[in-house]
Order: C-alpha cells, then structure tokens, then sequence
C-alpha cells in the first residue's frame, strides 16, 4: 500500500501542475520564512488520520493554510475516507480543478454542469477522476468496504462551497430559501433542524 500511496501523490502533483496552476505566479522559487531547512517541505498532515463519522467522508486537507510550503505553488491535496455508505455532500471548489485518485474500495460520483447536466460514474481502486473548476460534484460509498481517495487540487488553496452549508447555515433569509425552493417555511426550519447539524457542522 505504501508504494501505491507514494504512486498516488507523484501522478496527482504532476498533474495538478500539468492543468495549470491558478494561483498568482511567484516571482521567486518558493515562498518561505528566512532560516527553513528541508522539513518546511514536508508534512505529516495525512497520515494516520482516523475516520471521524460513519455518515459523511473524513476529508483531510493540506494546503497553504495548514502546509505553508504551498504558498504559492499552485498545487494542495487532500485524503478522503469513506466508510460503507459514506457521502462526501454536493460541493464545489472555486479556486481549483480537482483530480481524485481511488486508492481502496470504490465510489460512485457525480458532477453537474452549468446546463444542470448530470454525469455519473464509479471509481474503483487505480482509477481516477476529475473535477472541473466552479462545478457543483459529491461521491459516495455504496460498498461494503471502506473506501479511500487521494486528492490533488490546481491551486494551492482551492476553497469549498458546500451545498448545505451554504443554503442553510450562511444565514440567507428564510423567505429567500422559501421562494427559490417553492416550499413553506416549516421545510426551510426542519431543514435546518437538529439532525442536520453533522452535516451542516462539517468543515469547509
């Protein structure tokens, strides 16, 4: 497993970098404090990281906030796990193109398109998909196993929307909710209810 790991981070860097990054191009070769040595560009943040919810995917993210030597560089990634039946919600990246590499078990996926198009696929142990800029996107665990993906990002802080969080725990007024979805507000309240707080509690 551990040379598929290493694999896995190689193709999603190269890549990533490949698409083009979107972040402002440096004018020096890194961007780092003076006094660093060779450990500033290493990171532990994805290894051995527990499955935190039975319900939704664990997504653990480096990037330039928690991984300074991204700063800049165009590239972060992002360790996904996904227990039997886990869902990672509907969400977009606004800053980054996403590509994700399956590395245990299977997920099936879907991205909608501007024109509301939905595209589904599953995505299996070496098998990768991408996620285009801007485009609303989810997978989910419908094994019995769990389920594991690594994630490579075109930016070095892609940023994420999701849905949920956006609709019901921003604070758009009740009767804006109510008029775009075409329910009364007894719907807009229960969904935002107790039982969404894990869900709408999950970190951006």
């Amino acid at each position: 497993m551990d040379s598929k790991i290493v694999f896995a981070g190689l193709f999603l860097v190269v890549l990533a970098v490949g698409v083009g990054a979107s972040d402002p191009e440096l004018t020096t070769d890194f961007s780092a404090p003076a006094g660093i040595d060779g450990n500033y560009f290493k990171s532990t943040l994805l290894k051995g990281v527990p499955v935190a919810s039975p319900n939704f995917a664990t997504v653990t993210g480096a990037n330039q906030n928690n991984f300074p030597a991204l700063t800049g560089l165009g590239v972060s990634s992002a360790l996904l796990q996904f227990p039997p039946g886990a869902l990672n919600p509907p969400h977009t990246h606004p800053r980054g193109t996403e590509l994700f590499y399956c590395m245990q078990g299977c997920v099936d996926v879907g991205i909608v398109d501007t024109t509301n198009k939905l595209f589904t696929t599953s995505v299996c142990e070496g098998e990768s998909v991408v996620f285009p800029k801007g485009l609303v996107h989810f997978q989910i665990n419908r094994g019995k196993t769990l389920a594991k993906g690594l994630v490579g990002f075109s930016s070095s802080n892609p940023g994420t929307n999701r849905l949920p969080n956006v609709l019901f725990k921003s604070g758009i007024a009740d009767d804006v909710l109510m008029k775009a979805f075409g329910v009364g507000k007894m719907t807009i309240e229960q969904l935002k209810n107790a039982k969404f707080r894990k869900l709408l509690a999950l970190p951006l």
